[in-house]
């Protein structure tokens, strides 16, 4: 039953991160900085990344959308949230059109994990000290 249901996984054309998921690589990534500053940043990741165009920034909401064209076409929405001083949250939703033989959604999972890794570097990631 496990192979079949990571089977149709495969084939999922869209994440969400968030702190329900099963899978650790993708859930809610929190960081001991202040919403300016992680929204900022991944802001700035994104502005300087060629092959993403940012259509809306909505710092009210917390949030950026994110046209992706390479190496596949797909959209992403960020999301920063402030849990307390000092504590941020961010979660990613991606989704792609795009048809794969082989399924899209381990794809999608790596751009995810690789943009987690980009905030790691510059933030300091307390997600599995959280209480």
């Amino acid at each position: 039953m496990a192979l079949l249901l990571g089977l149709f996984t495969r084939f999922k054309k869209e994440i969400e991160t968030s702190d329900k998921q099963n899978d650790d690589a993708l859930k809610t990534h929190y960081y001991k900085a202040t919403f300016n500053q992680v929204f900022d940043s991944v802001e700035k990741m994104f502005r300087d990344d060629a092959d993403c165009r940012i259509t809306t920034v909505s710092k009210e909401h917390g949030e950026i959308a994110i046209e992706i064209s390479k190496p596949f076409s797909c959209f992403l929405v960020v999301t920063v949230v402030s849990v307390r001083p000092l504590e941020t949250a961010v979660d990613f939703a991606i989704s792609s059109d795009k048809f794969s033989l082989l399924g899209i959604y381990p794809d999608l999972k790596r751009r995810i994990n690789s943009y987690f890794n980009k905030i790691n570097q510059l933030h300091t990631n307390i997600s599995g000290k959280r209480n």
